[in-house]
C-alpha cells in the first residue's frame, strides 16, 4: 500500500502478530489483525480477559514489539524504528493512560505530570498554557503539590491523564483507565477524556470490559483470542459506517 494512501489513517495495521512462549507452547496474543483509525475518532476494544485486546493495544503504542506485521502512525511504520527513535516519536505523537496509574510515589502529581516532557526536546515554559488547561479541566488545581499517596484513586487516575496528555499528542491509547474505579469515577473519567479529546481534535483508542464505557465510542471492536473484528451488534441502526468497516 502507498504511504500517501496509509497518511489518510492515524493509525493503521497491517497483519499484525505477537506470539508469547509459554513453556514448550507458543501463544499467539495477536493473530493478523488489520484496523484504520481515522483522526478524531473514538474506537473501543472490548473482549474477555487474556483474549489478547491490552497486548494488541500496546503494540500499537510501541510498548511492544510484535513479531510480524506493520504498525503505521501517521503513515511512519514504527516497528521499523530502533529504539531510541521510537521513543522519541512515542513521546512526541503518543500518549498511554493505564489501568493502574503507575505514578511515581516520590514524585509530587507536577512532577508525574511533566515526565514525558523530557523526552522532547521543546523549550523551558512552553507547557505552561497546556498545563493549566488540563489542570483545569481535569480539576486538580489544587493537588499538584500533594503525593500520589496523598490522592484519591480518582485524583491519581486524573493525574495519570493529565500526564498522557501534556505533550499533546495525536493519539491517545488507554488500557483499561476505569477499571479500578467505581461507577461514579469511571463515568468522570470517561467524560474527561472525552472533554479533553474533543477540545485537542484527538483519536483515542481504549481497551475496556466496561459496556457502557465501550457505548460511547464512534465504533466498536472486539477481541478474541487473538481475532479484532467489528462488534456490529452495537454498530448496526446506531453508528455511521467508516472506511467500509
Amino acid at each position: 500500500m502507498d504511504n500517501d494512501v496509509r497518511s489518510r489513517y492515524i493509525l493503521q495495521t497491517e497483519s499484525v502478530i505477537k506470539q508469547y512462549k509459554q513453556y514448550d507452547e507458543t501463544i499467539t496474543a495477536v493473530n493478523r489483525v488489520d484496523i484504520k483509525i481515522e483522526e478524531g475518532e473514538f474506537v473501543a476494544i472490548i473482549g474477555s480477559s487474556g483474549s489478547g485486546k491490552s497486548t494488541f493495544l500496546s503494540c500499537c503504542a510501541g510498548l511492544d514489539k510484535v513479531d510480524a506485521g506493520h504498525i503505521y502512525i501517521r503513515g511512519q511504520d514504527i516497528t521499523k524504528m530502533s529504539h531510541d527513535e521510537l521513543s522519541r516519536f512515542r513521546g512526541a505523537n503518543m500518549g498511554f493512560v493505564f489501568q493502574r496509574h503507575n505514578l511515581i510515589p516520590q514524585f509530587t502529581a507536577l512532577e508525574n505530570i511533566l515526565i514525558p516532557t523530557l523526552m522532547v526536546n521543546k523549550k523551558d515554559g512552553s507547557y505552561d498554557e497546556t498545563l493549566r488547561r488540563l489542570v483545569k479541566t481535569l480539576n486538580i488545581e489544587d493537588r499538584l503539590h500533594h503525593l500520589p499517596s496523598e490522592l484519591s484513586g480518582g485524583q491519581q487516575q486524573r493525574v495519570a491523564i493529565a500526564r498522557a496528555l501534556i505533550n499533546m499528542p495525536q493519539i491517545l491509547f488507554a488500557d483499561e483507565p476505569t477499571g479500578n474505579l467505581d461507577r461514579a469515577n469511571a463515568d468522570e473519567v470517561l467524560d474527561l477524556l472525552i472533554k479533553t479529546r474533543d477540545s485537542i481534535g484527538q483519536t483515542l483508542v481504549m481497551v475496556t470490559h466496561d459496556l457502557k464505557i465501550a457505548s460511547r465510542a464512534d465504533r466498536i471492536f472486539r477481541m478474541d483470542n487473538g481475532v479484532l473484528t467489528l462488534d456490529r451488534d452495537y454498530l448496526d441502526g446506531k453508528r455511521k459506517t467508516i472506511n467500509g468497516y
